[in-house]
C-alpha cells in the first residue's frame, strides 16, 4: 500500500510540476481539463498494473504509462517544442525524485511510519512548488525565449540521472538501505549541477535586461536627437518666415490700399498656416517624454498610422522620467507593428495620459489577431526575442508599486497603467 500511495502521489506531483513549467498554447482551462484528464487515466493505469503485476513490473514500464504519454501531451500543449519540451519533463522528474528521495530517506529512519511519509511529502513539495513559483518559474519561461542553444547538453545529463535513477539502481527509496543511501547521493549531485543551471539562467536574463536596457537608451538618445531635429527644422522655418514677412506685409498693403480685402485676408491667411505647420509640436513638458511621443507619433503617422492623442502632464513626475520613457517606447513600438499587420483604413493609434491626481496612461490600438495572456493577466509573446517590453513593464510595476492591465475587448487591444 505504502509503494502504490507513493507512485501515485509522485505521478499527480510530476504532472502539476510540468504544469508550472509549460507554457501553453491554450486557455488556462482548457489545459488544466486536458492534463486532469489524462493524469486521471495515467493514475488509474498505475494502480491498475501495481495490482495485476506487482511493484517491480510497475518501475520498470513507469516511463511508458507516465512519462512518455505525458511528454506526447505536452507536446501538443506546450508553445516550445523540441529540446526545451524534453528539459522541462525531466526537471520536473528531477524535483520529484528529490522529494521522494527526502521522504524516503525520514521514513526508513523513522522506522516504516506511515504518517512519517505523508507530512515528509506533504512539507517538501509544498517548498518545491513555492521554490518553483516564486522563483524559478519566471527564470526559466524567459531563459525560454533567450537561450537557444545547448539544450540538448542539459537534457543528456539530466537524462543519464533519469536512467541510474530509475533503472541502473534497484530498489526504492525508503524500502532497502542500499537505494536509501545511494539514490539520494547522486540526488544531491544534480542539486549541484542545476544550481550550475540556475546561475547560467540568470546570466541570461541579466544578458537579455542589459542589452534591451541598451536598445531603450539608445530608443531615448534617438528620439531626442529626432526632436531637436525637428525643433530645428520649425526654427529655420520661423527665421525664413521673418525674412518674408516684411515683403508679405507689402503685398497685403498693396492689396488692401486697391480695395481688394479677400484677396488680401487670403494671401495672410496662406501666411499664417506655413507659419503653423512650421511650429514643432510639444507633446507634454518632461522633455524626454515629449521627445518619445514626438518620435513614436512622427513614426506611426509617416506609415499611414493616424494618431489621437490627450496628454496632459506637470514639469515633474513622481517616477524617474527616463524609466516612464521606456514604457511609453515599449508600449508605442508595439502599437505600431500591430497596426502594421492591418489594412490601412483599420490603423489607428490612440493614446491618452494625464498627471494627476495619478500618473495614468491608456495606449489603444486595433488588433487583428487573437492574444493570449498567462496568468498575471500579461501577453504571452509569440516568438523567440519578443516579449521582452512586456517583461520591462512588469518590472517597472514591481519596483513602483503601479498597477497594470492588458486587456483586448471588441478587437482593440489595451494596455493600461496607473501609478
Amino acid at each position: 500500500m505504502v509503494e502504490l500511495f507513493g507512485l501515485e502521489y509522485l505521478t499527480a506531483l510530476g504532472t502539476t510540476m510540468v504544469l508550472l513549467f509549460l507554457d501553453s498554447r491554450y486557455s488556462r482551462r482548457r489545459t488544466v481539463l486536458t492534463i486532469c484528464a489524462v493524469l486521471v487515466l495515467a493514475m488509474a493505469a498505475v494502480a491498475a498494473l501495481y495490482r495485476t503485476a506487482g511493484l517491480e513490473a510497475t518501475l520498470r514500464v513507469y516511463s511508458l504509462i507516465v512519462h512518455i504519454p505525458s511528454l506526447l501531451l505536452f507536446f501538443l500543449l506546450s508553445r516550445f517544442r523540441g529540446w526545451r519540451l524534453v528539459f522541462q519533463q525531466l526537471s520536473a522528474i528531477l524535483f520529484c525524485s528529490l522529494i521522494h528521495h527526502g521522504a524516503g530517506m525520514l521514513y526508513y529512519l523513522s522506522g516504516g511510519k506511515f504518517w512519517v511519509l505523508i507530512v515528509s511529502y506533504a512539507v517538501l513539495s509544498a517548498g518545491v512548488i513555492w521554490f518553483l513559483v516564486r522563483f524559478l518559474r519566471p527564470l526559466f519561461l524567459q531563459t525560454l525565449l533567450e537561450l537557444r542553444r545547448g539544450w540538448w547538453l542539459i537534457c543528456l545529463v539530466m537524462a543519464t540521472y533519469y536512467v541510474i535513477i530509475i533503472y541502473l539502481i534497484p530498489g526504492v527509496v525508503g524500502l532497502e538501505r542500499s537505494s536509501t543511501l545511494i539514490k539520494p547521493a547522486i540526488s544531491l549531485l544534480m542539486v549541484g549541477f542545476y544550481s550550475l543551471l540556475m546561475f547560467l539562467f540568470f546570466s541570461v536574463r541579466k544578458e537579455a535586461e542589459t542589452r534591451h536596457s541598451a536598445q531603450m537608451s539608445a530608443l531615448q538618445l534617438s528620439a531626442l536627437q529626432s526632436r531637436m531635429e525637428a525643433v530645428r527644422a520649425a526654427e529655420d522655418a520661423v527665421r525664413m518666415e521673418r525674412h518674408d514677412l516684411r515683403h508679405r506685409l507689402q503685398a497685403a498693403a498693396e492689396l488692401v490700399s486697391r480695395g481688394d480685402r479677400d484677396a488680401a485676408l487670403d494671401f495672410l491667411d496662406a501666411a499664417q498656416k506655413r507659419l503653423d505647420e512650421g511650429k514643432a509640436v510639444r507633446w507634454c513638458c518632461p522633455p524626454v517624454l515629449d521627445a518619445v511621443f514626438s518620435s513614436y507619433f512622427d513614426q506611426a503617422q509617416n506609415q499611414g498610422i493616424p494618431v489621437r492623442a490627450k496628454i496632459s502632464l506637470p514639469d515633474r513626475l513622481p517616477v524617474d522620467e527616463g524609466e516612464v520613457a521606456v514604457i511609453l517606447a515599449n508600449a508605442l513600438e508595439n502599437a505600431i507593428h500591430a497596426n502594421l499587420a492591418l489594412p490601412g483604413e483599420r490603423r489607428e493609434i490612440r493614446c491618452k495620459m494625464v498627471g494627476r491626481p495619478g500618473v495614468m496612461l491608456e495606449i489603444a490600438n486595433p488588433c487583428g489577431e487573437a492574444v493570449a495572456f498567462d496568468d498575471r493577466g500579461l501577453p504571452v509573446a509569440r516568438g523567440e526575442g519578443h516579449g521582452l517590453g512586456v517583461q520591462s513593464i512588469s518590472a517597472f510595476c514591481q519596483k513602483h508599486g503601479a498597477v497594470c492591465q492588458f486587456d483586448l475587448t471588441d478587437g482593440w487591444f489595451r494596455f493600461q497603467l496607473v501609478l
